[in-house]
Order: C-alpha cells, then structure tokens, then sequence
C-alpha cells in the first residue's frame, strides 16, 4: 500500500501520522502547521553559546575529559521528545536538547547513537553508551543496574480512533487491544497496573496487551482498526494530534503503574555519575532549558530538582 511505504521510509518520526489521512477515514484536507513544519526543518543548537559548568567539570573523571567526548543512546523516533528533522540526520526534540546542553555543562562533545528503546538499557549496562536521555521512567527493574536521575516529567495517556466510536474510557478498556511499545514503562507497569485496578480485580476479562516495535506502527494499526487503543507517551500522542488533527484522539491520562518523572540513565555507579547529576542540575537551571520545553509544546514537564535516584 502506498501509504505504508512512506510511513517506512518518511524523513521524520511524525511522518505516519501525515501518512495515515491518505489511508481514508481520517479528516482530509488538513495538514502540519507551519509552526510545527518550522521546528522539524530548524536543526539550531540550543546549547550554542552555553558555558561550561566549573564545578560539573571538576567531578569528572580523567578518562572522560582525555577522550573528550560523551555517547548518549536514544530512540530518535518519538516526537516532539526524541526525533529526526527534515533532514534525517540532526537529532531534534527535547531530549536531543538537554543532552547537547549537559554535553557543553562538561565542556565534552556529544556522540549521538540511534538505538532500539528496549536494547538501551543493556546497552548502558554493558559499558556501549554513557548515558541516555530517551525519557525513561523510573523502574525498580532499571534502577537495579542504572543510576537514574531527574530531568522532566512526561506521562502516560490513553488514544482511541477518531470519534472514539466504541465509546472507550480509561476506566472501560478490560478485554480491548491496546498497543504498548517493546520495553516502554506502558507496557512493563502501566498497562498491567490500570489492567488489574480497572478490570481483574473487578472481575472483568485483562486488557489485552499488543507489544509492537514503536509508536508509528501502533498509530497505524489503530488507524487501520487491528487495535482499539494506544497507550503511550502523553508528549508524544499529543504532538501528533496536533500534526494530524482528526486521525485519533486522546481519551484519557493513566496515572497508575509507575511515577511521571522521567530520568537521564547511566551504568549504576558510575563514576561519572557525580559530574552528569551536576550538570542536569546546571541545565535545569538555564533558559535554555525553559526553551526548549516551550519549544516543543512541552512547558508543563519542567522540574527544578535533578535528584539522584
């Protein structure tokens, strides 16, 4: 079909929801607005001018600062947080920000490298990348071999086909399909969790969860009708809402599973953890920071406190 194929090969990660007009169904005629059209062609550094933080530089290690550079792992495929410009090339959203931000906070450069969202956490474990800011939740499970510390706070929310024409809730989803993606805190706390308070303990049949590779997949087969729901990334469903206005809508947050706080993750004890807590701190502290959150739509998720957990 020829609308798949551009979900496949689109430039940016927001591309399916374009796609999924011409599929039929959702409401045609509209498009991206030239403010969002504007924020995925812009590849400005947002962290162009930022001076090193002193006391951030001096609880590096040596071997950090002979190197000279950091890695950090992301999956570049979830929009406005973590995704591909126009040019499919320069990483861009929040995410992409903060972590050019810290990168200049320890006077290093900063190595991008796109990775599958399930394949970070052993990946960082594994000595692979240095840090991650994918906007990954705070689990018992991650903090077991991860140092994890605050930087933003996201949030889960649930989307249904456009017009929601089962008339689904959050509260009403026991026996339905509902996309999670492989390795998201949705699919390892959320879903469970609203499962057993909304449906088992009540009763009523699970929900049935699909675990698909990631969020355009997922939009697709709610659009497409395989699925009866998505639970994602609040940033993320709402950013695309706003793309592709009519193609799904938003029916409801899921507060339940897991905190809303997000988190920079790194090898658990690492001796770089020190120096990188208090260059978060630093960037929590700038304009810059600010920026960026109202750049992306994202204003509400700021914190002030980047805690070590």
């Amino acid at each position: 079909m020829k609308t798949i194929n551009k979900v496949q090969t689109a430039a940016a990660g927001l591309a399916v929801v374009f796609a999924l007009s011409a599929c039929g169904g959702a409401a045609t005629g509209t498009t991206a607005s030239d403010d969002a059209k504007s924020k995925t062609a812009n590849t400005t550094d947002v962290s162009e001018g930022i001076q090193p933080d002193a006391a951030a530089v001096a609880l590096l290690p040596q071997s950090y600062k002979d190197k000279g550079e950091l890695t950090v792992a992301m999956d570049l495929h979830y929009p406005p947080t973590t995704f591909l410009a126009e040019d499919n090339t320069t990483p861009i959203g929040l995410n992409p920000d903060v972590a050019r931000l810290v990168a200049k906070k320890l006077d290093l450069k900063l190595k991008f490298v796109d990775t599958k969202f399930d394949t970070i956490v052993p990946g960082l474990d594994g000595g692979r990348f240095d840090f991650t800011a994918t906007t990954m939740s705070k689990t018992e499970e991650r903090l077991k071999v991860l140092d994890m510390i605050d930087y933003f706070k996201a949030g889960n929310s649930v989307a249904a086909a456009a017009g929601n024409p089962l008339k689904l809730t959050v509260e009403t989803l026991c026996g339905k399909n509902i996309a999670v993606t492989q390795g998201s805190t949705g699919q390892l706390k959320r879903l469970p969790a609203l499962s057993e308070q909304t449906c088992t303990s009540k009763g009523q049949p699970a929900i049935n969860g699909v675990t698909l590779p990631n969020v355009q997949e997922a939009l697709t087969q709610l659009h497409s009708k395989r699925i009866d729901g998505v639970l994602y990334d609040t940033t993320s469903l709402g950013w695309a809402q706003k793309q592709q206005p009519g193609s799904f809508e938003l029916i409801g947050r899921v507060n339940v599973g897991n905190s809303d706080v997000t988190a920079i993750g790194l090898k658990k004890n690492s001796p770089l953890t020190p120096a990188l807590q208090k260059a978060i701190q630093s960037v929590l502290e700038t304009p810059e920071y600010k920026e960026s959150l109202e750049n992306w739509g994202l204003e509400s998720g700021a914190i002030t406190d980047a805690k070590l957990n």
